[in-house]
């Protein structure tokens, strides 16, 4: 995989410290600060650390394929009924969390990479603190984001109620259609759009067939980018988050929701360990680090956004991005509604985050990186303090 595709997430693009730093003191750092990631190979480059965290590069050289027994599934499931599906997912969770080599559902390594590069900086460095441009705009310690994917005509009737109930509790959110599996509401997205939600495009058919070959896809890309334009849409995310970072750039997209930071629970089981924004190529990636809505609820059998508010207190902590994915199509049962308006209760209380369109996300997270980035009011202090840092 190239290097290419991540080389714009270094620790130096990612803490943006003001004045630059030059990169002989990163690298030292980098090299510092190498151990906590605990990764089984010992990369030679920050280039190379990236490929295998955001990159996934840790998983294998075969990690974006599915195997052949998992195409026949995916290809079958749209015909599935959706209690088999859950069902399956249920009796395969064990032997899945056997196997995953991530923590789950925190994984702080690269988290506390980050923070650890810094601290070697600063202390190499001789300083105490510095300043930096701080990861969200405001003064909000972290970002709140919610998206929808609209799998199926059901959950298309359930989208409005869905909105309702974001609106009710302050927020908005993106709703992401499949535009060649159902006859598509254009009422329904232009009254979303209206009420200020956003509105991205969820793959093609969901067929599990995006992502069989280079050429198919290459094909499909070309109808999704029409559907793009025409819905005036800047983001997408692949159904089943079957994903391909190098095939993914033929998608005339500002941002991707396909990636996220551990999760074992899906078809291509991984992580990028980031709980931020980070660059894939041409576009802003914006991983969900909230366990989907149907893993939560339908395969772990919580009946409380208590795994879901652990997390958040987590990304608050660093200064992260709470992302969650949550479907019209499972919402439709009043089990997951009810843990679902929980959760927008409960943060509807809590202060300190930005609660945002996944395309403002990105859009921050690219002026972010510029160089003509200024701004007073979004310079933070990053301190030295008892073996750790501090951001304020």
């Amino acid at each position: 995989m190239s290097f290419d595709l991540w080389r714009n997430n270094t620790p130096k693009h990612f803490w943006q410290c003001l004045p630059d730093v030059p990169q002989e003191d990163w690298d030292a750092a980098v090299k510092q600060a190498l151990p906590v990631l605990g990764l089984s190979v010992q990369p030679e480059s920050i280039e190379s650390i990236l490929a295998e965290t955001l990159g996934e590069g840790q998983f294998g050289s075969k990690h974006w394929h599915l195997s052949p027994l998992k195409q026949f599934y995916y290809t079958m499931k749209p015909l599935l009924p959706r209690s088999v599906t859950t069902l399956l997912k249920r009796l395969n969770r064990y032997a899945v969390e056997l196997q995953f080599p991530l923590e789950w559902p925190i994984e702080k390594r690269f988290v506390c990479f980050q923070y650890e590069v810094m601290y070697r900086l600063l202390n190499q460095r001789g300083v105490e603190s510095i300043p930096f441009k701080r990861f969200w705009p405001g003064g909000f310690r972290y970002a709140f984001v919610l998206t929808h994917d609209v799998e199926d005509a059901n959950g298309q009737t359930f989208v409005r109620e869905i909105a309702d109930l974001d609106e009710h509790y302050g927020f908005r959110s993106s709703f992401n259609f499949v535009p060649n599996r159902y006859s598509l509401d254009h009422a329904l997205i232009a009254e979303l759009v209206e009420r200020g939600f956003e509105i991205g495009i969820h793959g093609l058919k969901h067929d599990g067939k995006l992502f069989r070959s280079r050429r198919q896809f290459i094909e499909r890309a070309r109808q999704i980018n029409a559907y793009l334009k025409e819905f005036q849409s800047v983001g997408f995310r692949a159904p089943m988050t079957h994903r391909h970072p190098v095939w993914m750039q033929e998608l005339a997209i500002e941002y991707d929701l396909s990636f996220f930071d551990t999760d074992p629970y899906e078809p291509l089981p991984g992580g990028t360990m980031s709980i931020w924004p980070f660059f894939i190529g041409r576009f802003v990636e914006l991983p969900y680090t909230l366990a989907q809505d149907s893993t939560l609820i339908s395969v772990l059998g919580e009946t409380s956004p208590r795994l879901w508010l652990e997390k958040v207190d987590f990304i608050e902590e660093y200064g992260g991005m709470a992302l969650l994915n949550a479907h019209p199509d499972y919402l439709h049962s009043r089990k997951m509604t009810e843990v679902y308006q929980a959760f927008l209760a409960t943060m509807q209380h809590r202060g300190g985050y930005w609660q945002a369109l996944p395309r403002d996300v990105a859009c921050w997270w690219r002026a972010r990186s510029g160089e003509a980035f200024v701004d007073d009011k979004n310079i933070g202090l990053v301190t030295s303090q008892d073996k750790g840092i501090v951001i304020g």
